[in-house]
């Protein structure tokens, strides 16, 4: 489940269900209780600003987003433009859908945000990011759900630096026996 999610909703639920039913096989394996979902820890509050909007922020390789979500009919606005303008990729834009879909809010909140840094591919990432991070702090019950897609989780991976005496991160430069 790590890295980048690409595939359908359908996929996705049947990750989440296959993930659950090893963790309880395991459980009854060992003997030990059925794992519970119930938290020790207190009841998160939702942190929403004066205008109902929840803020986060989102990032993948160089990008950096800043999202801000609020109840409404599902309009997407990237930099001041409709996703479809933005994002043109349709895979691209289905990165952006997955939080709500698999929260099962699709088409309930309105996101606004700006984007910068890196490629559409990382912008997009970043914009994931913040939307699934940003609906855990207007819903905090969503947290569990969103952490199990592995939606949460700022994907550390990144572009390898050059060293010095090699053409690129890792390449050499062409031997010459003579």
């Amino acid at each position: 489940m790590s890295g980048i999610q690409t595939g359908s909703l359908a996929d996705l639920k049947e990750a989440l269900a296959a993930r659950q039913a090893a963790a309880e096989a395991e459980a009854a394996a060992t003997g030990a209780p059925a794992p519970v979902a119930v938290s020790t820890q207190p009841k998160r509050e939702p942190k929403r600003d004066e205008l109902g909007r929840s803020y986060a922020t989102g990032r993948r390789k160089e990008s950096t987003a800043r999202v801000w979500i609020k109840p409404g009919k599902g309009e997407i606005i990237v930099n001041g433009k409709k996703v479809v303008q933005y994002f043109a990729r349709p895979v691209l834009r289905m990165l952006l859908t997955q939080p709500f879909l698999v929260a099962d809010r699709y088409n309930q909140f309105d996101v606004f945000c700006t984007v910068s840094g890196g490629g559409l591919s990382g912008q997009a990432g970043a914009v994931r990011h913040g939307i699934s991070r940003a609906l855990t702090y207007y819903e905090p019950d969503l947290r569990s759900i969103l952490k199990v897609a592995g939606f949460l989780t700022r994907d550390s991976r990144a572009v390898e630096r050059k060293k010095y005496g090699k053409a690129k991160a890792r390449r050499s430069f062409q031997f010459s026996k003579r």
